[in-house]
């Protein structure tokens, strides 16, 4: 039986992100300038053609799926990876703690920064259109952050969490990894995250915070062919 988590894309553009889609029946995707993640309607001819269509020819999409992902002739791999997804196993509760702040429109640039240094996936200026982040600074320097991404029905998705390299070791990952957890679990939505296979230390940190692995997912980064 499928599960909405199947193809996390496809199902968030379909109901919570459903008024960010660019594209149509057939096939969807967020504005690239928030994340560049698409996907088809299904496998037949004409949800591939609508995929094919749309990007421009210097942009890339990336497709994640439980099972095989179809790809358009047109399109090429450009790059692929294995994914685990990994789903809360229990509500988080809620904390509170002085360090941890919302961040804002005003935080965009340094927010791009720290992602830009320590490459937690997908990220821009305007991540913070998808879900809330917070964030800890010290010194007025923003170190730690995590947010919230993907949306489905009954579910959200827990993306973005970094730490500058300076501050790491310090336990401030973890804290804002179970906050953000904890605000997920009190809106009545279940947390879930995504994570690349092959990072074992962070998926065995995942499941001693309370996530179990739910599905292995199919990563692609395609482009037009040339």
């Amino acid at each position: 039986m499928t599960h909405i988590l199947d193809r996390p894309i496809w199902s968030a553009l379909q109901t919570a992100h459903a008024d960010l889609a660019e594209g149509g029946k057939s096939a969807r995707r967020y504005p690239p300038s928030i994340v560049p993640f698409a996907a088809s309607a299904d496998g037949t001819p004409e949800s591939l053609d609508a995929l094919e269509n749309l990007p421009s020819q210097a942009e890339s999409m990336i497709l994640v799926e439980s099972g095989p992902i179809a790809i358009p002739p047109g399109l090429a791999v450009v790059a692929e990876a294995s994914v685990v997804q990994m789903v809360a196993e229990r509500p988080h509760e809620r904390l509170s703690d002085s360090r941890i702040q919302p961040l804002t429109e005003a935080d965009a640039a340094d927010m791009l920064a720290l992602a830009t240094l320590t490459k937690p996936g997908p990220f821009t200026l305007r991540a913070q259109s998808l879900g809330s982040f917070w964030g800890i600074r010290s010194e007025g320097r923003l170190v730690a952050m995590a947010g919230q991404r993907m949306r489905q029905t009954g579910f959200i998705e827990l993306s973005g969490l970094c730490t500058h390299p300076d501050f790491q070791g310090r336990g401030l990952g973890t804290l804002l990894f179970r906050f953000v957890a904890g605000e997920i679990s009190s809106s009545g939505d279940t947390a879930y995250l995504h994570a690349y296979a092959t990072n074992t230390s962070a998926i065995s940190l995942y499941q001693a915070l309370g996530f179990r692995l739910r599905s292995e997912m199919n990563m692609r980064v395609v482009k037009r062919r040339t």
